[in-house]
């Protein structure tokens, strides 16, 4: 017996471990079910790695099933020991609350909240919030016991450098999370990335152990995205890659998806982009057949910019990226030209009318005056995108894009931007 769903999620890479397949395949197969997939409020803002198990659920919607995504207000003050080395640190009540508004946000840009099957948003600080020590002890802790726990991966990885009591029970109050959805939303599966296989399979332990031998849940795990040269997926030349368009602009989101590796391309299409399979194989024949051209870069990046960011933003990106390419500077607004230019070398200068040829040595752009003098009269030289031919040429507040910088090119891809002070 085979499921539609699965079978697409396993030729996605997204189907890592299952608890019971033949099980789960028996329910997809006959019911339109609830499932939920948690993101604690650690920041106020995901990133692109956060997304894939978010997106994985999102897949589930479309074929007739509701997400539940669950916001963990509560297990956020505790903090997940998966897939760390040493303790979190702890946010403040008013932290976690202002990152909770974040999550949702951007949760609302992925989902269809309005449909017959419309995702679900919940908190579980609504339930555990209220929950007192000797309820916790006796309710839930008598279920499972302590050598179970330790033989959990995300625990036995920390008992050499030691864990707190506080990071310890974290698996067994995300147990609690699926108890009370499975009760309150008939939550069937949990789905999460490959290190909540201990906090999943935790949950369906105190399921089984509090409901009747006929109750049926399951788990899903999905494995960790990762690059073909083995470094880490999900950051850029400036950091981890967010969704947040305050922390990762979306020219800078779409550059991220654009400067995938030949290698990588399909992969990432596969994993977050809802393309069909006969869409995403016609792109895997022209990274084969016509690599320079890169459509499949273009698509992901489309593909994933308007998801997240919108196709405004989408439109923008795509014409910040024409101008740099074609070296049209003139067609960008003051900020856009900061937002595509943030990383390029920078230095300081008072606000002075300053001759072009020095301002080129005094910037780093030429490594002498004789090449600054022959790197103008020979065109090499343009600011905000306009040539200058002549050195004796000063740069002053005309030159000032917001009175505040200039973009200096020198040759087709050396950028340089000067910051007046």
């Amino acid at each position: 017996m085979t499921n539609v769903l699965i079978e697409d999620l396993k030729w996605r890479g997204l189907a890592y471990q299952l608890t019971d397949e033949e099980g789960m395949v028996d329910l997809l197969n006959n019911d339109s079910i609830s499932l939920y997939c948690g993101v604690d409020p650690t920041a106020d803002s995901m990133h692109i790695g956060h997304i894939v198990p978010l997106l994985t659920l999102r897949r589930f919607q479309l074929h007739g099933h509701r997400p539940i995504l669950l916001i963990g207000g509560a297990t956020g003050m505790i903090g997940d020991p998966s897939g760390r080395s040493e303790e979190r640190q702890l946010q403040t009540t008013e932290q976690i609350d202002q990152n909770v508004k974040g999550l949702k946000a951007q949760m609302e840009r992925i989902f269809d909240f309005s449909s017959s099957n419309g995702a679900v948003l919940v908190n579980n600080r609504d339930w555990i919030g209220s929950m007192n020590v000797i309820e916790f002890l006796r309710d839930y802790g008598k279920y499972i016991g302590v050598n179970y726990m330790l033989a959990k991966d995300t625990v036995a990885s920390r008992l050499e450098g030691g864990i707190s009591f506080t990071e310890f029970s974290y698996m067994l109050i995300q147990a609690i999370d699926y108890n009370h959805l499975y009760d309150s939303h008939n939550c069937r599966i949990q789905v999460g990335g490959s290190d909540q296989w201990g906090n999943i399979t935790t949950g369906l332990e105190i399921i089984r152990k509090t409901h009747s031998d006929e109750s049926k849940a399951f788990g899903m795990t999905i494995p960790l995205v990762t690059k073909a040269d083995g470094s880490k997926f999900g950051k850029s030349a400036s950091g981890s890659v967010w969704l947040d368009a305050e922390k990762t602009t979306p020219y800078e989101f779409y550059q991220f998806w654009m400067n995938a590796a030949d290698a990588d391309v399909i992969k990432y299409m596969k994993i977050f982009t809802f393309l069909t399979r006969e869409e995403i194989e016609a792109f895997e024949v022209t990274v084969t057949e016509e690599p320079h051209l890169r459509k499949a870069q273009k698509a992901l990046a489309e593909e994933m910019t308007r998801m997240i960011h919108g196709q405004d933003a989408l439109d923008n990106a795509i014409r910040v990226t024409h101008a740099l390419f074609s070296g049209d500077l003139k067609s960008l607004s003051a900020s856009e030209m900061k937002e595509a230019f943030k990383d390029v070398p920078s230095i300081e200068m008072a606000k002075e009318d300053k001759n072009i040829v020095d301002l080129l040595v005094d910037a780093g752009v030429s490594p002498s005056k004789r090449q600054a003098r022959e790197d103008v009269t020979n065109g090499a030289i343009s600011i905000n995108g306009e040539k200058v031919t002549a050195v004796d040429h000063i740069v002053n507040a005309a030159n000032r894009l917001d009175d505040s910088f200039s973009i200096v090119r020198r040759g087709k891809k050396k950028y340089h931007m000067v910051k007046f002070v």
